[in-house]
Protein backbone atom coordinates (compact mmCIF):
# COMPACT_ATOMS: atom_id res chain seq x y z
CA UNK A 1 0.00 0.00 0.00
CA UNK A 2 1.27 3.83 -0.99
CA UNK A 3 1.63 6.26 1.48
CA UNK A 4 -1.03 8.17 -0.09
CA UNK A 5 -3.44 5.11 0.08
CA UNK A 6 -2.02 4.45 3.89
CA UNK A 7 -3.18 8.28 4.95
CA UNK A 8 -6.61 7.43 2.90
CA UNK A 9 -7.42 4.80 4.75
CA UNK A 10 -6.20 6.38 8.23
CA UNK A 11 -8.66 9.49 6.84
CA UNK A 12 -11.35 7.16 6.32
CA UNK A 13 -11.12 5.43 9.35
CA UNK A 14 -11.19 8.65 11.50
CA UNK A 15 -14.33 10.01 10.16
CA UNK A 16 -15.95 6.45 10.42
CA UNK A 17 -15.65 6.61 14.48
CA UNK A 18 -16.29 10.46 14.54
CA UNK A 19 -19.32 10.12 12.83
CA UNK A 20 -20.32 6.72 14.88
CA UNK A 21 -19.66 8.80 18.10
CA UNK A 22 -21.16 11.88 16.92
CA UNK A 23 -24.28 9.94 15.83
CA UNK A 24 -24.57 7.90 19.40
CA UNK A 25 -23.54 9.80 21.90
CA UNK A 26 -24.16 13.72 20.52
CA UNK A 27 -23.82 14.97 23.77
CA UNK A 28 -20.93 13.98 24.95
CA UNK A 29 -18.45 13.34 22.03
CA UNK A 30 -17.48 16.75 20.38
CA UNK A 31 -14.69 18.00 18.24
CA UNK A 32 -14.83 21.68 18.81
CA UNK A 33 -11.25 22.91 18.43
CA UNK A 34 -11.43 24.54 22.09
CA UNK A 35 -12.23 21.02 23.80
CA UNK A 36 -10.24 19.27 21.45
CA UNK A 37 -7.04 21.49 22.64
CA UNK A 38 -7.54 21.56 26.43
CA UNK A 39 -7.47 17.39 25.70
CA UNK A 40 -4.35 18.01 24.40
CA UNK A 41 -2.62 20.77 26.75
CA UNK A 42 0.15 19.98 28.50
CA UNK A 43 1.11 21.83 32.09
CA UNK A 44 4.81 22.25 30.36
CA UNK A 45 6.59 23.12 27.17
CA UNK A 46 5.31 20.18 25.08
CA UNK A 47 4.13 21.50 21.81
CA UNK A 48 -0.15 21.01 21.98
CA UNK A 49 -1.39 18.42 20.14
CA UNK A 50 -5.34 18.12 19.71
CA UNK A 51 -7.21 14.45 19.28
CA UNK A 52 -9.74 14.34 16.63
CA UNK A 53 -12.50 14.38 18.98
CA UNK A 54 -13.15 13.72 22.49
CA UNK A 55 -15.34 11.50 24.48
CA UNK A 56 -16.89 12.10 28.12
CA UNK A 57 -17.08 8.46 28.90
CA UNK A 58 -19.42 7.25 31.83
CA UNK A 59 -19.45 4.07 32.42
CA UNK A 60 -16.45 0.99 31.52
CA UNK A 61 -18.60 -0.02 29.29
CA UNK A 62 -19.00 2.76 27.14
CA UNK A 63 -15.08 2.71 27.63
CA UNK A 64 -15.14 -0.76 26.11
CA UNK A 65 -17.40 0.27 23.13
CA UNK A 66 -15.54 3.63 22.22
CA UNK A 67 -11.91 1.31 21.92
CA UNK A 68 -13.97 -1.47 20.12
CA UNK A 69 -14.93 1.38 17.45
CA UNK A 70 -11.62 2.60 17.24
CA UNK A 71 -9.64 -0.59 16.73
CA UNK A 72 -11.98 -1.84 14.01
CA UNK A 73 -10.56 1.48 12.30
CA UNK A 74 -7.04 1.73 13.62
CA UNK A 75 -7.44 4.87 15.22
CA UNK A 76 -5.32 5.60 18.17
CA UNK A 77 -6.70 6.33 21.85
CA UNK A 78 -5.86 8.60 24.17
CA UNK A 79 -6.85 8.35 28.20
CA UNK A 80 -7.61 11.62 29.79
CA UNK A 81 -8.03 12.57 33.49
CA UNK A 82 -7.64 16.12 34.54
CA UNK A 83 -4.63 17.32 32.30
CA UNK A 84 -2.58 17.95 34.75
CA UNK A 85 0.80 15.41 33.75
CA UNK A 86 3.84 17.25 32.76
CA UNK A 87 6.08 15.56 29.91
CA UNK A 88 3.00 15.54 27.40
CA UNK A 89 0.94 11.95 28.10
CA UNK A 90 -1.98 13.18 26.82
CA UNK A 91 -0.99 15.14 23.72
CA UNK A 92 -2.01 13.31 20.33
CA UNK A 93 0.83 12.93 18.20
CA UNK A 94 -1.20 11.03 15.80
CA UNK A 95 -4.73 12.29 16.01
CA UNK A 96 -7.41 9.88 17.42
CA UNK A 97 -9.89 9.94 19.94
CA UNK A 98 -9.44 11.18 23.33
CA UNK A 99 -11.59 9.42 26.25
CA UNK A 100 -12.16 11.80 29.02
CA UNK A 101 -12.93 9.80 32.27
CA UNK A 102 -13.76 13.24 34.08
CA UNK A 103 -17.42 12.11 34.60
CA UNK A 104 -16.87 8.63 36.30
CA UNK A 105 -15.81 9.59 39.70
CA UNK A 106 -17.61 7.78 41.83
CA UNK A 107 -16.63 6.24 45.03
CA UNK A 108 -18.15 2.83 44.81
CA UNK A 109 -17.06 1.10 47.87
CA UNK A 110 -15.29 1.78 51.45
CA UNK A 111 -14.10 -1.29 53.32
CA UNK A 112 -13.12 0.34 56.84
CA UNK A 113 -12.10 -3.07 58.85
CA UNK A 114 -9.97 -3.60 55.72
CA UNK A 115 -8.81 -0.08 55.09
CA UNK A 116 -9.60 0.06 51.46
CA UNK A 117 -11.53 0.98 48.87
CA UNK A 118 -12.57 1.44 44.91
CA UNK A 119 -13.19 4.56 42.84
CA UNK A 120 -14.20 5.41 39.04
CA UNK A 121 -10.50 7.03 37.51
CA UNK A 122 -11.81 9.95 37.37
CA UNK A 123 -12.21 10.40 40.84
CA UNK A 124 -9.54 13.19 41.94
CA UNK A 125 -7.84 12.80 45.39
CA UNK A 126 -9.32 15.41 46.95
CA UNK A 127 -12.86 14.72 46.54
CA UNK A 128 -11.99 11.01 47.52
CA UNK A 129 -10.40 12.14 51.00
CA UNK A 130 -13.54 14.80 51.25
CA UNK A 131 -16.08 11.44 50.96
CA UNK A 132 -13.57 9.78 53.38
CA UNK A 133 -14.03 12.08 55.62
CA UNK A 134 -16.41 10.67 58.39
CA UNK A 135 -14.62 6.91 58.62
CA UNK A 136 -11.46 8.20 60.27
CA UNK A 137 -9.47 6.94 56.88
CA UNK A 138 -7.67 8.90 53.94
CA UNK A 139 -5.85 8.29 51.13
CA UNK A 140 -2.13 9.36 51.39
CA UNK A 141 -0.71 9.66 47.96
CA UNK A 142 -0.19 13.79 47.42
CA UNK A 143 1.36 14.75 44.56
CA UNK A 144 0.31 18.41 45.00
CA UNK A 145 -2.41 19.07 41.79
CA UNK A 146 -5.59 17.41 42.44
CA UNK A 147 -4.96 14.95 40.39
CA UNK A 148 -7.60 11.70 38.89
CA UNK A 149 -6.57 8.72 41.05
CA UNK A 150 -6.76 6.93 37.13
CA UNK A 151 -4.20 9.58 36.16
CA UNK A 152 -2.04 9.23 39.32
CA UNK A 153 -2.22 5.84 38.52
CA UNK A 154 -1.13 5.57 35.30
CA UNK A 155 1.77 7.54 35.91
CA UNK A 156 2.59 6.00 39.14
CA UNK A 157 2.40 8.68 41.24
CA UNK A 158 3.61 9.98 44.41
CA UNK A 159 4.17 13.20 46.14
CA UNK A 160 5.03 14.57 49.39
CA UNK A 161 3.87 11.83 51.92
CA UNK A 162 5.52 8.98 49.65
CA UNK A 163 8.55 8.58 52.11
CA UNK A 164 6.11 7.34 54.94
CA UNK A 165 3.22 5.90 52.86
CA UNK A 166 4.85 4.82 49.64
CA UNK A 167 3.77 5.44 45.71
CA UNK A 168 0.83 4.59 43.87
CA UNK A 169 2.55 1.61 43.57
CA UNK A 170 2.45 0.11 46.90
CA UNK A 171 -1.08 1.46 47.42
CA UNK A 172 -2.77 0.14 44.10
CA UNK A 173 -4.44 -3.55 45.01
CA UNK A 174 -6.36 -4.13 42.05
CA UNK A 175 -7.69 -2.38 38.82
CA UNK A 176 -10.69 -2.94 36.26
CA UNK A 177 -8.39 -1.98 32.41
CA UNK A 178 -10.08 -1.79 28.53
CA UNK A 179 -7.64 -3.52 27.14
CA UNK A 180 -6.67 -2.70 23.31
CA UNK A 181 -9.19 -4.81 21.51
CA UNK A 182 -11.86 -3.45 23.77
CA UNK A 183 -11.93 -6.39 26.81
CA UNK A 184 -12.76 -5.34 30.00
CA UNK A 185 -10.14 -7.37 32.33
CA UNK A 186 -9.85 -6.83 36.29
CA UNK A 187 -6.42 -7.40 38.35
CA UNK A 188 -5.54 -8.15 42.08
CA UNK A 189 -8.17 -8.16 44.27
CA UNK A 190 -8.34 -6.97 48.40
CA UNK A 191 -6.00 -9.32 49.48
CA UNK A 192 -3.25 -7.47 50.95
CA UNK A 193 -0.89 -10.22 49.15
CA UNK A 194 -0.79 -13.08 46.38
CA UNK A 195 1.63 -15.15 44.54
CA UNK A 196 -1.12 -16.28 42.04
CA UNK A 197 0.13 -15.48 38.62
CA UNK A 198 2.09 -13.09 36.76
CA UNK A 199 0.95 -9.49 38.81
CA UNK A 200 -0.94 -7.40 36.00
CA UNK A 201 -1.96 -4.72 38.25
CA UNK A 202 2.07 -3.66 38.35
CA UNK A 203 2.30 -3.92 35.20
CA UNK A 204 -0.55 -1.50 34.54
CA UNK A 205 0.51 0.94 36.84
CA UNK A 206 2.74 3.35 35.53
CA UNK A 207 2.43 2.48 31.38
CA UNK A 208 0.82 5.54 30.79
CA UNK A 209 -2.71 4.49 28.95
CA UNK A 210 0.00 2.51 26.77
CA UNK A 211 -1.27 -0.95 28.05
CA UNK A 212 -4.63 -0.12 28.64
CA UNK A 213 -7.40 2.33 29.93
CA UNK A 214 -7.77 1.57 34.04
CA UNK A 215 -11.08 2.41 34.71
CA UNK A 216 -11.82 1.12 38.15
CA UNK A 217 -9.17 1.66 41.30
CA UNK A 218 -8.84 -0.37 44.41
CA UNK A 219 -7.20 1.25 47.22
CA UNK A 220 -5.19 1.20 50.23
CA UNK A 221 -6.35 3.46 52.87
CA UNK A 222 -4.59 4.43 56.38
CA UNK A 223 -6.34 6.17 59.36
CA UNK A 224 -6.50 9.30 60.07
CA UNK A 225 -3.20 9.89 62.20
CA UNK A 226 -4.18 10.82 66.06
CA UNK A 227 -1.68 13.59 66.24
CA UNK A 228 0.25 15.73 63.25
CA UNK A 229 3.56 18.11 63.72
CA UNK A 230 4.99 20.49 61.16
CA UNK A 231 7.55 23.00 60.90
CA UNK A 232 9.93 24.57 59.05
CA UNK A 233 13.90 24.54 59.45
CA UNK A 234 16.20 26.65 57.96
CA UNK A 235 19.89 25.36 56.49
CA UNK A 236 22.82 27.53 55.16
CA UNK A 237 22.97 25.66 51.74
CA UNK A 238 21.35 22.62 50.61
CA UNK A 239 23.90 19.77 50.89
CA UNK A 240 23.63 20.89 54.76
CA UNK A 241 19.58 20.50 54.38
CA UNK A 242 20.18 16.89 52.36
CA UNK A 243 22.79 16.00 54.60
CA UNK A 244 20.07 16.11 57.50
CA UNK A 245 17.84 14.07 55.43
CA UNK A 246 20.07 11.34 54.74
CA UNK A 247 20.65 10.99 58.72
CA UNK A 248 16.98 11.01 59.36
CA UNK A 249 16.03 8.33 56.95
CA UNK A 250 19.33 6.11 57.70
CA UNK A 251 18.40 6.38 62.00
CA UNK A 252 14.13 5.00 61.19
CA UNK A 253 12.92 8.41 62.16
CA UNK A 254 9.57 8.07 60.32
CA UNK A 255 8.53 11.31 59.12
CA UNK A 256 6.01 11.62 56.87
CA UNK A 257 6.96 14.49 55.02
CA UNK A 258 9.86 16.08 54.57
CA UNK A 259 10.64 18.05 51.66
CA UNK A 260 13.24 20.98 50.49
CA UNK A 261 12.90 24.47 48.83
CA UNK A 262 16.45 26.06 48.01
CA UNK A 263 16.75 29.63 48.48
CA UNK A 264 15.69 30.66 44.96
CA UNK A 265 12.23 28.64 45.22
CA UNK A 266 11.47 29.84 48.93
CA UNK A 267 11.44 33.88 47.68
CA UNK A 268 9.20 32.86 45.27
CA UNK A 269 7.17 31.21 47.60
CA UNK A 270 7.44 34.49 50.20
CA UNK A 271 6.43 36.34 47.12
CA UNK A 272 2.94 34.05 45.77
CA UNK A 273 2.03 32.64 49.08
CA UNK A 274 2.45 36.11 51.41
CA UNK A 275 4.77 34.36 53.23
CA UNK A 276 7.96 35.22 55.45
CA UNK A 277 9.99 32.28 55.47
CA UNK A 278 13.94 33.10 55.45
CA UNK A 279 15.34 33.15 52.27
CA UNK A 280 17.58 30.18 52.34
CA UNK A 281 17.50 26.41 51.85
CA UNK A 282 14.60 24.98 53.85
CA UNK A 283 13.16 21.39 55.03
CA UNK A 284 9.65 21.56 55.32
CA UNK A 285 8.71 18.62 57.78
CA UNK A 286 5.54 16.73 58.93
CA UNK A 287 4.97 13.82 62.03
CA UNK A 288 2.17 11.60 61.87
CA UNK A 289 1.50 9.35 64.97
CA UNK A 290 0.60 9.49 68.72
CA UNK A 291 1.30 12.64 70.89
CA UNK A 292 4.37 11.41 72.48
CA UNK A 293 5.57 10.17 69.21
CA UNK A 294 5.35 13.35 67.24
CA UNK A 295 7.01 14.54 70.24
CA UNK A 296 9.99 12.17 70.19
CA UNK A 297 9.80 11.90 66.56
CA UNK A 298 10.59 15.85 66.36
CA UNK A 299 13.07 15.69 69.21
CA UNK A 300 15.23 13.48 67.13
CA UNK A 301 14.85 15.33 64.18
CA UNK A 302 15.83 18.60 65.70
CA UNK A 303 19.15 16.84 67.21
CA UNK A 304 20.01 15.77 63.72
CA UNK A 305 19.18 18.90 62.07
CA UNK A 306 21.45 21.18 64.51
CA UNK A 307 24.73 18.32 64.01
CA UNK A 308 24.23 19.75 60.34
CA UNK A 309 24.28 23.00 60.30
CA UNK A 310 19.83 23.52 60.58
CA UNK A 311 18.96 26.86 62.29
CA UNK A 312 15.67 27.03 64.77
CA UNK A 313 12.72 25.78 63.94
CA UNK A 314 9.48 26.91 63.10
CA UNK A 315 6.87 24.41 64.60
CA UNK A 316 3.16 24.36 63.62
CA UNK A 317 0.84 22.34 65.94
CA UNK A 318 -2.65 24.32 64.43
CA UNK A 319 -3.89 22.93 61.42
CA UNK A 320 -4.45 26.08 59.50
CA UNK A 321 -0.74 27.62 59.94
CA UNK A 322 0.36 23.91 59.22
CA UNK A 323 -1.85 23.60 56.11
CA UNK A 324 -0.79 27.13 54.78
CA UNK A 325 2.47 26.17 54.63
CA UNK A 326 2.03 22.79 53.14
CA UNK A 327 0.04 24.89 50.24
CA UNK A 328 2.70 27.16 49.73
CA UNK A 329 4.90 23.85 49.01
CA UNK A 330 1.96 22.78 46.59
CA UNK A 331 1.98 25.74 44.55
CA UNK A 332 5.58 25.56 44.21
CA UNK A 333 5.67 25.22 40.62
CA UNK A 334 3.37 28.11 40.03
CA UNK A 335 5.35 30.58 42.26
CA UNK A 336 8.40 29.54 40.08
CA UNK A 337 6.64 30.41 37.16
CA UNK A 338 5.61 34.24 38.15
CA UNK A 339 9.18 34.57 38.60
CA UNK A 340 9.46 35.59 35.15
CA UNK A 341 6.62 36.44 33.56
CA UNK A 342 6.56 35.58 29.85
CA UNK A 343 8.17 32.88 29.82
CA UNK A 344 7.66 28.66 29.85
CA UNK A 345 7.73 26.59 33.00
CA UNK A 346 9.60 23.54 32.39
CA UNK A 347 9.46 21.09 35.30
CA UNK A 348 11.17 17.97 35.34
CA UNK A 349 12.69 16.17 37.64
CA UNK A 350 15.06 12.73 38.86
CA UNK A 351 15.38 10.62 41.71
CA UNK A 352 18.58 8.99 43.60
CA UNK A 353 19.80 6.53 45.87
CA UNK A 354 19.22 9.08 49.41
CA UNK A 355 23.02 8.47 49.87
CA UNK A 356 23.45 10.10 46.98
CA UNK A 357 21.14 12.96 47.05
CA UNK A 358 23.05 15.58 48.95
CA UNK A 359 26.17 15.54 46.09
CA UNK A 360 23.10 15.64 43.39
CA UNK A 361 21.01 18.44 44.50
CA UNK A 362 24.26 20.58 45.31
CA UNK A 363 25.75 19.59 41.78
CA UNK A 364 22.57 20.62 40.24
CA UNK A 365 22.64 24.08 41.62
CA UNK A 366 25.46 24.51 40.73
CA UNK A 367 24.97 23.16 36.85
CA UNK A 368 21.86 25.73 37.11
CA UNK A 369 24.24 28.88 38.35
CA UNK A 370 26.20 27.87 35.94
CA UNK A 371 24.71 28.32 33.05
CA UNK A 372 22.25 31.21 34.15
CA UNK A 373 19.01 29.40 33.85
CA UNK A 374 16.70 31.21 36.09
CA UNK A 375 15.36 27.48 38.28
CA UNK A 376 14.56 26.89 41.45
CA UNK A 377 14.29 22.93 43.32
CA UNK A 378 12.09 21.64 45.39
CA UNK A 379 11.82 17.78 46.23
CA UNK A 380 9.92 15.06 48.10
CA UNK A 381 13.65 14.30 49.36
CA UNK A 382 13.08 11.83 51.69
CA UNK A 383 12.75 9.16 48.85
CA UNK A 384 15.73 11.16 46.66
CA UNK A 385 13.52 12.67 44.12
CA UNK A 386 14.05 16.38 43.42
CA UNK A 387 12.38 19.00 40.62
CA UNK A 388 14.23 21.48 39.04
CA UNK A 389 11.26 24.03 37.85
CA UNK A 390 13.60 25.96 34.88
CA UNK A 391 11.81 29.28 33.27
CA UNK A 392 12.95 29.16 29.75
CA UNK A 393 11.84 32.07 26.81
CA UNK A 394 11.03 29.57 24.31
CA UNK A 395 11.27 32.36 21.85
CA UNK A 396 14.96 32.78 22.63
CA UNK A 397 16.85 29.32 20.27
CA UNK A 398 19.79 29.94 22.61
CA UNK A 399 18.06 29.52 25.99
CA UNK A 400 16.17 26.65 24.69
CA UNK A 401 19.15 24.79 23.44
CA UNK A 402 20.38 25.52 27.12
CA UNK A 403 17.49 24.27 28.70
CA UNK A 404 17.50 21.10 26.58
CA UNK A 405 21.08 20.51 27.36
CA UNK A 406 20.55 20.85 31.07
CA UNK A 407 17.86 18.27 31.25
CA UNK A 408 20.43 15.81 29.23
CA UNK A 409 23.20 16.78 32.06
CA UNK A 410 20.63 15.91 35.16
CA UNK A 411 19.44 12.92 33.24
CA UNK A 412 23.10 11.66 32.79
CA UNK A 413 24.45 12.82 36.53
CA UNK A 414 21.38 10.99 38.30
CA UNK A 415 21.89 7.59 35.81
CA UNK A 416 25.53 7.95 36.78
CA UNK A 417 24.81 7.46 40.20
CA UNK A 418 22.33 4.56 39.93
CA UNK A 419 19.11 7.04 39.59
CA UNK A 420 16.17 7.04 37.44
CA UNK A 421 15.79 9.63 34.92
CA UNK A 422 11.85 10.47 36.55
CA UNK A 423 11.13 9.44 40.06
CA UNK A 424 6.95 10.36 39.52
CA UNK A 425 6.37 12.62 36.53
CA UNK A 426 6.92 9.59 34.03
CA UNK A 427 8.11 9.64 30.66
CA UNK A 428 5.32 10.31 28.41
CA UNK A 429 6.79 12.62 25.25
CA UNK A 430 9.43 14.09 27.22
CA UNK A 431 11.90 11.43 28.11
CA UNK A 432 11.27 9.10 25.98
CA UNK A 433 15.13 10.25 25.04
CA UNK A 434 16.61 8.76 27.80
CA UNK A 435 14.79 5.13 28.01
CA UNK A 436 17.46 3.33 26.36
CA UNK A 437 20.30 5.05 28.81
CA UNK A 438 18.14 4.01 31.62
CA UNK A 439 17.15 0.27 30.38
CA UNK A 440 19.42 -0.83 27.70
CA UNK A 441 18.16 -4.27 26.73
CA UNK A 442 14.95 -3.64 28.95
CA UNK A 443 13.75 -1.40 26.48
CA UNK A 444 13.32 -4.72 23.84
CA UNK A 445 11.26 -6.29 26.42
CA UNK A 446 8.88 -3.50 27.27
CA UNK A 447 8.37 -3.36 23.13
CA UNK A 448 7.86 -7.03 23.25
CA UNK A 449 4.65 -6.38 25.62
CA UNK A 450 3.56 -3.23 24.35
CA UNK A 451 3.27 -5.55 21.04
CA UNK A 452 1.48 -8.04 22.79
CA UNK A 453 -1.02 -6.35 24.63
CA UNK A 454 -1.63 -3.32 21.68
CA UNK A 455 -0.69 -4.93 18.32
CA UNK A 456 -2.00 -2.10 16.42
CA UNK A 457 -0.65 0.59 18.48
CA UNK A 458 -3.38 2.84 19.23
CA UNK A 459 -3.29 2.61 22.76
CA UNK A 460 -1.46 6.17 23.47
CA UNK A 461 1.17 5.83 20.80
CA UNK A 462 4.36 7.81 20.75
CA UNK A 463 4.18 7.94 24.46
CA UNK A 464 7.36 5.82 26.83
CA UNK A 465 8.95 3.81 24.18
CA UNK A 466 10.89 5.90 21.52
CA UNK A 467 10.52 4.48 17.90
Amino acid sequence: MSGKESAERAGAGREAVIGALAQRYHNRFSTGQAIREQHGHTASWHKNQPPDGVFFAETTEEVSEVVKLCAANDVPVIPFGVGSSLEGHVNAPMGGISIDLGRMDRLIEVNEGDLDCRVEAGMTRKKLNEQLRDTGLFFPIDPGADASIGGMAATRASGTNAVRYGTMRDNVLGLTVVTADGRIIRTGSRARKSSAGYDLTRLMVGSEGTLGIMTEIALKLSGIPEAISGGVCPFPDVRSACDAVILTIQCGIPVARIELMDEVQVAACNAYSKLDLPVTPLLFLEFHGTEASVREQSELFSGIATDCGGGEFRWEVEPEKRNKLWQARHDAYWAAVQMRPGTQGLATDVCVPISNLAECVASTRAEIDRLGIPAPIVGHVGDGNFHVLAQVDTNDPTEVEKAEKFLAWLVDLALSMDGTCTGEHGIGQGKMKYMKAEHGEGLDLMRSIKDALDPQGILNPGKVLPA
